[in-house]
């Protein structure tokens, strides 16, 4: 059974004639004759009174004709709604990133949603070590990295580039600091840390051996939120990422001290399947970063890399 048999039928059914039905329908009388038979042939039911002269549907005529209305509009509501997505009217955009990745979106989500109000964005917060089998899972579309991922099958893009920021209470000591300061003068701070693993908390680990330098770390927290927060009331000294930092350097509750052995960039990506036929959603968001990227310059780019 397939829809222009079914409207075919309703067309007779409308018009209580055949002859009337292929007008309608553009088509010659003996091929709508032909589209109602077969159909009657895979249902194994008469569909019209052959014996009326006016077209009378039969008692299986009159149930199958309210089904096919029905399809026939669902056919039409799949069309709008299809259409409306190429409109950007309607879809979801699914992403993954973890607590840091996801503050470099927000300035970019936030112009995608002026520009799209009517589409639903739901951003999952997940390891970093996570993402990128989330995004092959197809659980996400696209998904934020600060690590170039190692599977083939993905497509990154370079987004934004940070670096690892020191940061101190304004009442430390180092606080007062004008020029940078070594790693060797680190070696009695009590350090604050984010007990998530990354391949940055195993560069700063590995900075610290190389210059052999003891690093103290008197507390662990499970967010950068708390971090950040711990170290403003006075407790320890932190490394973070500078873009969780920034509001606060600027409002004066936490001073950044440069560490000349710890200036180290971190890229943050966007990733996708290379392979994927991306949402149309989807792909007005990589517009839009691209865009946002053109426009703000600074540490925003849209750099695509090549797989190794």
């Amino acid at each position: 059974m397939d829809l222009f048999a079914l409207e075919t039928f309703l067309a007779v059914a409308e018009e209580r004639s055949f002859s009337r039905a292929a007008l309608r329908l553009h088509r010659t009388q003996p091929a709508v004759s032909q589209a109602v038979a077969k159909l009657e042939g895979e249902l194994g039911e008469a569909l019209f009174d052959r014996a009326s002269r006016d077209g009378s549907l039969t008692d299986a005529g009159e149930v199958l004709r309210e089904y096919a209305q029905k399809l026939l509009n669902l056919r039409v509501e799949a069309t709008h709604a299809l259409g409306e997505l190429r409109s950007l009217h309607r879809g979801t955009l699914n992403l993954a990133a973890n607590e840091y990745t996801c503050l470099c979106l927000l300035p970019v989500l936030d112009r995608f949603r002026r520009a799209h109000p009517r589409l639903k964005l739901s951003v999952h917060r997940s390891l970093a070590s996570r993402i990128a089998d989330e995004v092959l899972a197809h659980s996400v579309e696209l998904g934020v990295l600060s690590f170039k991922p190692q599977d083939r099958s993905l497509r990154s893009i370079v987004i934004f580039r940070d670096e690892l920021a020191f940061v101190v209470n304004p009442q430390h000591a180092l606080a007062r600091a004008t020029e940078p300061v070594s790693i060797r003068d680190l070696g009695n701070e009590n350090f604050v840390a984010h007990n998530v693993p990354s391949p940055q908390r195993t560069k700063v680990f590995e900075a610290f051996r190389r210059h052999r330098t003891l690093l103290r770390i008197g507390v662990e927290l499970p967010s950068l939120e708390a971090v950040r927060r711990f170290v403003e009331l006075g407790n320890g000294v932190a490394l973070v990422p500078g873009l969780t930092v920034e509001r606060e350097i600027k409002s004066g509750a936490l001073v950044r001290v440069r560490v000349k052995e710890l200036q180290m960039e971190r890229k943050l990506r966007l990733v996708h399947r290379k392979e994927a036929n991306l949402s149309h959603a989807a792909l007005e968001f990589l517009k839009q970063v691209r865009e946002y990227a053109e426009q703000t310059g600074g540490a925003w780019s849209f750099v695509q890399e090549r797989s190794d």
